[in-house]
Order: structure tokens, then C-alpha cells, then sequence
């Protein structure tokens, strides 16, 4: 049985001496040297202290330093709050600030609109009939309008996109506007929810004093305009906001795609929903049909921009696109390279595509895996849901005979005689946390399993600037140092990534980038024998033929982040991933952990793919 280990991060990157440098032809990292002995006899679960971090940078159990431990016991660093406050900043004071601002715009609306028609002297009689359920629907009303005005704006990409790029992205926290867009519908679902419970209080008092009873009661709900418009709204929402939920939304990715087009039977419906005056003030100016209500008012903006998105989405598709290469990978994955026309890309950016032939309507994001200096754009998509297995069936692509035909290496599709591939539609590119990687010094990529697919157009653009840049071209990007983490089940899952990285880390001479991959699959024992076998000795790793070597197990991401802040010190590093929720989750601590308030200290910055 394969034990994991997880002491084998950076180790072999940090001086043996402080102040003494280590000297090698080589980067440190790369050298097979002692360590390597104790990183495959960790596989088999007899590793020593050897190759610990532990004995280099001093880390406890709990990610402290062992002489900062000293010192805070002497009182010498004594962190202030105002040192928390500016540590707190950098990951989640914008992002929390931004949303209890946004509680208390929909509590201070709720507020005001209460007392408003709580104390409005032409509504007494509404007031006398229904009690104070009344106010409290109007009120939840009035911040459902509120909201309506903003959740358009979140989906309207090409919109994000360009405020990214404005002095506000360092205010507003645009790299979450799903995250924003859920949140409002969350509002809308709430309230909503207030809404209905306070009318079918009123429709029950209004029964009471009319004496009409359960037919006065259902009457009022589903034989009135108010009543009916308002039921077909909560059942459009309800569909919505059930196929909208994670597992759902993962297993049928379709189903949440069409039942999310019923906000158009949502928006249709509450537009008609107050124009039919149920209840009316006590004297002029009343409510009339003819005033076609007040919800258009709301939602213009939004709506103008969302249609003015649709049309650019329908403009953009018919720009000349086709196929031009399919590999079929490993592990279920398909790589499409296709070239398009009039498009411009940057590292880390993400393209919705769409497949007439599979399914005119659905439109899929993926993240570009292809540089900015490639002459077309590619995809990697992992075929586990209907539309990624359909679409690569079209293309050609047969899973089932993948280890008969390459024996688990990739290969490139090639259709039968006379069949054309079929038509692709693409929509952007736009942009996405990856996109800011070329913004920092320093920078952490780390993803998990198919999850690296942002890190390869940012990986592939390193490369060309390492091989084809001017060294004036070289000088003006800011980003010097790259530590790069795959986390992956499996071995298979490398083999599509394995070409790239080899080649960086080839080219790479004066070891700017630095490789580490995982495997955190348990291991059966002779595949343990074989890789030990295959390894000891020799000058590559026997999995992924890289210098830098595979390590079994999780990383430590203290001794990680430990040994990248003692590298660069004063230094804001950015710290971008995509995969699995609970890594990412790791990460973001293991960044607000690390991160410094005093002048001088280390940053980490905190960015993950969001679609």
C-alpha cells in the first residue's frame, strides 16, 4: 500500500546555508540528487527527515515560523489591528465589503419603502383591510425591482470584460460576477419568497371581510391578474433556481441552460404582474391599466445591454470559423484547435463555443489552452457531460478505442474520407482572473486536473516570450518567477500537458519557471516496484519525463507558501487556480494565512477561474 507523502515541496530550492547559494549548472529544484532516494522510499512509506523543509525554514505545525513563535512569546511583534486590517484587505476585504454593502442597500430599501407605505395617508383603507401584511409585500416588491435592475449585468460578458480593465477593478471585485449573479438570485428568491407568504395573508384577511371564503381565497389567487401573473412567475423561478443549484447544474448542464431562458416568461409576467391594479390608493392619481406598470423602468439598463450582448454574440458567431485540428488525449480528453477570423486573445481568457450540429442553442465555456502568439485558438474539453460527448463524437473522436489505437498516448483525430467536420460558432474571447497573471512578479498557478487548462495558455505564452521575444520584450514583463503545481489523480491525466511542459522546461534556462506535479491516487504495489524500478538512477522522472519529479500525495502548502515568501520577500505574488472547490478553498486560507500587513511584507493575492 502506497503511503502519501507531502515533505517534498520546494525543499531542494532552498540553500542548505543561509546566505550560502546553491551551485549547479542547473536549478536546484531539477537536481535527482539524495532527496530523490527519499522521495520514492515516501512512496512506500519509509521517508526520513532528510528531505524535510522543516530543518531549512523552520516550520511548525501551525505555519509559524519557529523564531517568530519566539518573538510574539517575547512581545517583540505584536501585530496591530491596523496591520490585520491591511492583510485582511488584500484578499477579502473588497469582495465582503462589496457584499454587506449590498445586504444593506437591500435592508435600507426594504426600510424606507416600509415606513413609506406604512405612513402614506392614501393608503388607509389598504392599510385597514390587509393589516400590516401590506406594507411588508410592497416593500419586498420595491427590493425585488432593486434587484432585477442588477442581475442581468453579471451575465453581460463583453460588459465585465471592459470594466475589468478600468480603474474600478481595483473597487469592485468584477472577477466574482457569477458569484454576484447568484447572490442577487438568492435576493430575488428570499424576498420573492416574502412576497408571496405576505399576499397569501392578505388574500386570506380580503376572504374573511368579504365572507367568501375558500372561493374568495382562491379566487383571489388564480382568477385574478395579480394572482395568476404572480403564480407563473414563482413557478418560472422555482425552475430556475432548482437547475441552477451546483450538482444539477454539473449533471445536466442543458437543463440549467434552458430553464434559465424562462426569465423571459419572469420578466414578461411581472410586467404585467402591477399592471392590473388590485388595490387602489384612496384618491387620484389611482392606478390604471394604461400606465402599463413600473418594472420596465428597472430592468431597461440591464436589458438593453444583456440584447445589445445577444446581438454582438450573433455577429461574432458568423465570423469565419472551422476546425482545423482534433487530438484525442488520455483520460477522456478532446483538444480542438480551431481558426477564427478577426479574434484577438489574451493568456488565460475563456471562449463560449457552440456546435450547430450537436445543439443550435447551447453555448459551453471553456477556458483557450492556446497562446496569444499561436495563429489559432484551442480548447481541451473533458467529455463527461451529453454536450462534450456528443460534440467530440462529431469531431470524430472514439474513446472507447483509445487504448487499442495509441495505447493511452494522444492522437490525432483523422475523419473518414469525404466527411466534413462540423461547424463551430465561437463567442469572445473574454476575460477571467488568469488574464492578471502577467501583472505580478511572482505567481502561484496550481490546477487541479482538468483544471489546468487556464495555466496552459499562460504556461505556452512564457515559452514563446522565453524563445522568440527581443530581450527588450523580455525586460518589459513583469513577471519573473512562476511556480507551477498540477494536482491530478491519475497518471494519464498528464499525458495531453506533457509536451508543453518538457519543452519549458528545456527552454527554460535560467529556470524562471518552476514544475511540480502530484499524483494523490493510491497506488496498487507493483506499480510502486515499477515506478521505483524505472526511477532510481535516472536523470527524468519516470512518469512525466520531466527533471523536476512527480511527488505521491497532497502538497503542503505551508511550506509552500513559507518557502515562496522567504524567496520573495516585499514582493506581491499572485496566486491563481482552477479545479476542484475544496483545493481552491485550501488555497484561499492558506493565502490570507500567509499574507502580511507591515510595509515590507509579502502579499499574497488570491484568483480563481469563475464561470
Amino acid at each position: 500500500m502506497a503511503y502519501r507523502n507531502q515533505d517534498q515541496d520546494l525543499d531542494d530550492q532552498i540553500p542548505l546555508t543561509p546566505g550560502v547559494s546553491n551551485t549547479a549548472s542547473n536549478p536546484s529544484y531539477l537536481r535527482r540528487n539524495e532527496s530523490e532516494k527519499s522521495r520514492l522510499q515516501g512512496l512506500m512509506g519509509k521517508a526520513d527527515d532528510r528531505r524535510s523543509i522543516l530543518s531549512v525554514s523552520s516550520v511548525s505545525q501551525n505555519g509559524q515560523s519557529a523564531t517568530s513563535k519566539a518573538d510574539l512569546k517575547k512581545g517583540v511583534l505584536v501585530e496591530s489591528r491596523w496591520t490585520r486590517f491591511k492583510s485582511w484587505m488584500v484578499n477579502e476585504g473588497g469582495r465582503k465589503i462589496f457584499t454587506w454593502t449590498w445586504i444593506f442597500v437591500h435592508l435600507l430599501v426594504f426600510t424606507l419603502a416600509f415606513l413609506n407605505f406604512q405612513l402614506k395617508d392614501n393608503l388607509t383603507q389598504a392599510r385597514s383591510t390587509f393589516s400590516i401584511t401590506y406594507p411588508i409585500a410592497r416593500s419586498a416588491a420595491l427590493v425585488l425591482h432593486v434587484d432585477v435592475a442588477f442581475i442581468l449585468l453579471p451575465v453581460c460578458r463583453n460588459f465585465i470584460t471592459l470594466l475589468r480593465r478600468s480603474a474600478l477593478n481595483h473597487v469592485i471585485p468584477f472577477e466574482k460576477n457569477i458569484t454576484f449573479h447568484k447572490f442577487t438570485g438568492f435576493a430575488l428568491a428570499f424576498f420573492t419568497a416574502i412576497h408571496i407568504a405576505a399576499h397569501m395573508a392578505n388574500f386570506t384577511q380580503l376572504a374573511i371581510k368579504t365572507q367568501t371564503g375558500v372561493v374568495g381565497f382562491i379566487g383571489a389567487n388564480f382568477l385574478t391578474g395579480p394572482g395568476a401573473t404572480g403564480w407563473i412567475m414563482t413557478i418560472a423561478l422555482g425552475i430556475m433556481v432548482w437547475y441552477a443549484r451546483e450538482a444539477p447544474r454539473r449533471a445536466r448542464f442543458e437543463r440549467f441552460w434552458y430553464s434559465h431562458h424562462l426569465f423571459i416568461v419572469f420578466f414578461v409576467g411581472w410586467q404585467l404582474h402591477g399592471m392590473f391594479c388590485m388595490i387602489q390608493p384612496d384618491r387620484p392619481p389611482y392606478c390604471s391599466f394604461n400606465q402599463i406598470g413600473v418594472f420596465w423602468k428597472y430592468w431597461l439598463a440591464g436589458g438593453v445591454i444583456f440584447l445589445w450582448e445577444r446581438v454582438l454574440r450573433e455577429v461574432r458567431s458568423r465570423h469565419k470559423t472551422y476546425v482545423s485540428k482534433v487530438i484525442q488525449h488520455p483520460s477522456r480528453v478532446c483538444e480542438v484547435q480551431i481558426k477564427k477570423e478577426k479574434t484577438v486573445t489574451r493568456a488565460g481568457q475563456y471562449i463560449f463555443l457552440n456546435c450547430p450540429e450537436v445543439s443550435y442553442w447551447q453555448w459551453h465555456p471553456f477556458t483557450l489552452t492556446s497562446a496569444p502568439e499561436e495563429d489559432y485558438i484551442s480548447v481541451h474539453i473533458r467529455c463527461v457531460g451529453d454536450f462534450t460527448t456528443e460534440f467530440a463524437e462529431a469531431l470524430g473522436c472514439d474513446f472507447s478505442k483509445v487504448s487499442e489505437k495509441s495505447g493511452g498516448e494522444a492522437a490525432v483525430v483523422k475523419p473518414p474520407t469525404n466527411r466534413v467536420l462540423p461547424r463551430v460558432m465561437v463567442d469572445g474571447p473574454f476575460g477571467s482572473a488568469s488574464e492578471d497573471v502577467f501583472k505580478f512578479e511572482a505567481v502561484i498557478l496550481c490546477g487541479g486536473g482538468i483544471g489546468v487548462t487556464p495555466f496552459a495558455s499562460v504556461l505556452k505564452s512564457i515559452w514563446y516570450r522565453l524563445n522568440f521575444a527581443s530581450k527588450s520584450e523580455q525586460q518589459q514583463t513583469r513577471l519573473q518567477k512562476v511556480y507551477f503545481f498540477w494536482v491530478c489523480r491519475d497518471f494519464d491525466s498528464f499525458e495531453w500537458f506533457k509536451s508543453l511542459l518538457q519543452a519549458i522546461e528545456e527552454q527554460d534556462l535560467e529556470g524562471r519557471v518552476e514544475l511540480h506535479t502530484y499524483i494523490t491516487q493510491k497506488l496498487k504495489d507493483d506499480v510502486i516496484n515499477n515506478i521505483i524500478v524505472s526511477d532510481v538512477g535516472g536523470g527524468r522522472d519516470a512518469i512525466t519525463h520531466l527533471r523536476s519529479p512527480t511527488h505521491y500525495g497532497r502538497p503542503n502548502w505551508d511550506r509552500v507558501f513559507n518557502s515562496v515568501r522567504e524567496r520573495h520577500p516585499a514582493t506581491d505574488v499572485g496566486v491563481f487556480f482552477c479545479g476542484p472547490g475544496p483545493l481552491g478553498h485550501q488555497l484561499h486560507l492558506q493565502c490570507n494565512k500567509w499574507t502580511g500587513g507591515e510595509d515590507g511584507d509579502t502579499r499574497f493575492f488570491w484568483g480563481k477561474e469563475n464561470f
